[in-house]
């Protein structure tokens, strides 16, 4: 059974809290003043939903999702119609966090996740049994262990389902009565032999765009979700900003207190948006590595990069460091990327100017062969 931090907590000494509980002073204050019409079950209003998502510098709502407005609108519009919410795309481009958002904002609860893998079962979905009571009593509610979609239909919340298409075909159908009927069948009750959703209750899935073949979803399941692509970002500079901003968050829970420099953010934005893009800025050919070189990786790398030069060297960051921590985003499984990426080093950043993209290229040797 998912648990959501009480109150009494410290956030401080969790190393991620969840959604509801960070941005706590910032959902009260949004339901203090939101009068504004709302779907039945929701916890504020879609106009407060979307001010919480975006961001309001003039209500001090700080931006947490980097995306067009539209997709933002267009996911709560389904929400609010009982259509099931399906956000693809790449990894890394914030799918599971801005479900995250949502679910916090309308449920005021975003922990009823789960994670698809190929070892999901429908227990971990719906229900399963306590045996020691099962084996005493027999089957009662008493003995009954809800999972997310049990609880999500009891309480009407929002449930977030990761990664949907890594479980099989058989269990990503057993959404289907919960989508379509809005019930769940428990037939080894003698009585409450069906759960019914109460209102607010929906499901919000996830699904990377590499991972879309795996397991296939079927045309009946399809029908019962509003699809909705999450693209990366678009603009050079948001992409930087968020990426320094993302990054000074990080190291301040890891406990460093330094950044790395202006020069060594400019080199792992321009190096991760070509080789993610296929192209330099100027238009020219780069070949892409099978790795997903998301802004999630990148944030990954630059606090990689603070942290190894405040708890190992005690010096500022420099280009060397950022391709020693870059390697192990780039090249994972695939070791033709290794030669990706070593074309990009003699092709791209030998013919640059500056003294950082210099110094990167001396890096070059580190490269693996």
């Amino acid at each position: 059974m998912s648990k959501k931090p009480s109150k009494s907590e410290p956030t401080a000494t969790l190393q991620r809290p969840p959604a509801e509980v960070m941005y706590e002073a910032e959902l009260a204050e949004l339901a203090k003043g939101d009068a504004q019409p709302r779907p039945p079950g929701w916890r504020l209003s879609p106009r407060a939903v979307r001010t919480f998502v975006l961001g309001d510098e003039r209500l001090g709502i700080r931006k947490k999702f980097v995306g067009h407005p539209s997709l933002v609108d267009r996911a709560m519009i389904a929400l609010a119609t009982n259509r099931g919410l399906m956000l693809i795309g790449e990894p890394g481009t914030a799918k599971s966090l801005l479900s995250e958002l949502l679910a916090a904002a309308i449920s005021g609860q975003s922990t009823l996740t789960i994670q698809g893998s190929a070892g999901t079962s429908e227990d971990q979905i719906k229900y399963s049994w306590n045996y020691a009571l099962l084996l005493a009593d027999g089957p009662s509610p008493r003995a009954l262990v809800p999972a997310p979609l049990y609880e999500g239909m009891q309480q009407g919340r929002i449930v977030r389902f990761e990664e949907i298409t890594r479980c099989p075909l058989e269990i990503q159908d057993s959404l289907l009565a919960a989508l379509s009927d809005r019930v769940i069948a428990i037939p080894e009750l003698a009585d409450d032999k069906m759960l019914f959703a109460s209102v607010g209750f929906n499901i919000i899935a996830t699904a990377n765009t590499r991972d879309l073949g795996v397991n296939e979803m079927s045309a009946a399941l399809k029908r019962r979700f509003n699809f909705e692509t999450v693209f990366p970002i678009a603009q050079y500079d948001v992409e930087l900003e968020l990426v320094r901003t993302e990054t000074q968050r990080g190291l301040a829970r890891s406990g460093v207190p330094t950044m790395p420099g202006d020069d060594i953010f400019e080199l792992l934005i321009t190096t991760f948006r070509e080789l993610r893009d296929g192209k330099t800025g100027d238009g020219q050919p780069v070949d892409r590595p099978s790795t997903a070189m998301s802004t999630a990786e990148a944030v990954s790398v630059a606090q990689a990069v603070g942290a190894r030069c405040h708890f190992l060297s005690g010096r500022a960051a420099t280009p060397t460091d950022l391709l020693e921590c870059l390697v192990g985003a780039a090249i994972k499984t695939d070791r033709n990327d290794a030669a990706v990426l070593r074309r990009y080093f003699e092709q791209r950043v030998g013919r640059r100017s500056g003294a950082h993209w210099k110094a990167f290229y001396e890096a070059r040797h580190l490269l693996p062969e």
